[in-house]
């Protein structure tokens, strides 16, 4: 089973000892939010050379502070920095309450926006150059596209409708966040599948993010998941995918239980289309001791499950 890991850390120190531990656990990937470090590109690439397979990507760049030009040369900077190939660009449009009240912008027309600029992103990674007239966005490259060394494959966080037939039409996959087994079988793979099918693209990669704990007590894991998950209230793209996985929070459609329970939820996952977990392990627990004691039991089970795939 693929199974990565969400990344993390303070400094640049932090995160390339965190890709490097990664690594040597046997997981396949580690996915690093926009604000990691205030900007991961710098420590995902010098994670990158400290390390030989792992993939590292982000979860995710948002699009509407960045045009896509200068979006997709920031990606081959870094993945040519990092000397292998390994790098994959995760992108999404944000959400209403972010871009409007902390950034200033506007937030109209998010899946037109969305649309047009993965076309652009997508083109530049692949072919070197863009020409594009959007009502959004607009790209005429004519050579300012710097040259990827390796195969960037781009991801889209796409949990509408809209976006999935975006994700499947013109991205190599989907990075999704608290979209659960039953949220793939009846809204996700459909719809994405489909749209690929019918763009004559390949099948699309699917990276499952969920909160994990291997945890019998099911109360405390919902406390801990819900105290790390205050700010998806918010958000409506995740109170919605939530919805349709039949939970009412992000605790309802995490993956608890014991190694056996958890094993089971993650192949269900994988049975209803995800090609790989994003797995982000939970804290469970009333004082220190016991959170790290939890963390380490899940992490263990995580990477025995990872070590199955080499």
């Amino acid at each position: 089973m693929r199974i990565g890991l969400t990344g993390g850390g303070s400094s640049v120190d932090s995160i390339v000892r965190q890709a490097k531990q990664a690594e040597e656990d046997g997981f396949a990937a580690l996915w690093y939010a926009s604000a990691v470090a205030g900007d991961p590109l710098v420590a995902m690439a010098l994670a990158g050379r400290a390390t030989s397979s792992i993939e590292l990507g982000t979860a995710v760049l948002q699009t509407y502070p960045c045009h896509p030009l200068l979006q997709a040369n920031r990606a081959v900077a870094a993945a040519n920095a990092m000397g292998r190939p390994g790098f994959a660009l995760g992108l999404g449009p944000s959400h209403r309450p972010v871009v409007e009240d902390v950034l200033g912008l506007s937030y109209d027309h998010p899946g037109r926006s969305t649309d047009e600029y993965v076309r652009i992103v997508a083109a530049l990674l692949r072919d070197g150059e863009a020409d594009f007239d959007g009502a959004d966005w607009s790209t005429h490259s004519a050579g300012r596209m710097a040259a990827a060394e390796h195969p960037i494959p781009v991801l889209l966080a796409a949990l509408s409708p809209r976006l999935l037939r975006i994700a499947g039409r013109h991205a190599d996959g989907v990075i999704l966040w608290l979209a659960s087994a039953a949220a793939l079988e009846g809204a996700i793979m459909p719809v994405l599948a489909g749209a690929a099918a019918e763009a004559g693209r390949p099948a699309p990669r699917v990276v499952a993010g969920l909160p994990i704990a291997v945890h019998e007590d099911r109360d405390e894991v919902r406390a801990a998941v819900a105290a790390t998950a205050t700010g998806y209230g918010a958000m409506s793209n995740f109170e919605r995918i939530i919805e349709t996985g039949g939970g009412s929070s992000a605790a309802d459609v995490a993956i608890v239980g014991d190694e056996q329970a958890v094993r089971d939820q993650l192949e269900r996952l994988i049975a209803a289309g995800a090609t790989e977990v994003w797995a982000q392990p939970v804290a469970v627990g009333a004082d220190r001791d016991r959170r790290r004691s939890s963390l380490q039991r899940t992490r263990a089970l995580l990477s025995a499950l990872a070590r199955q795939s080499d």
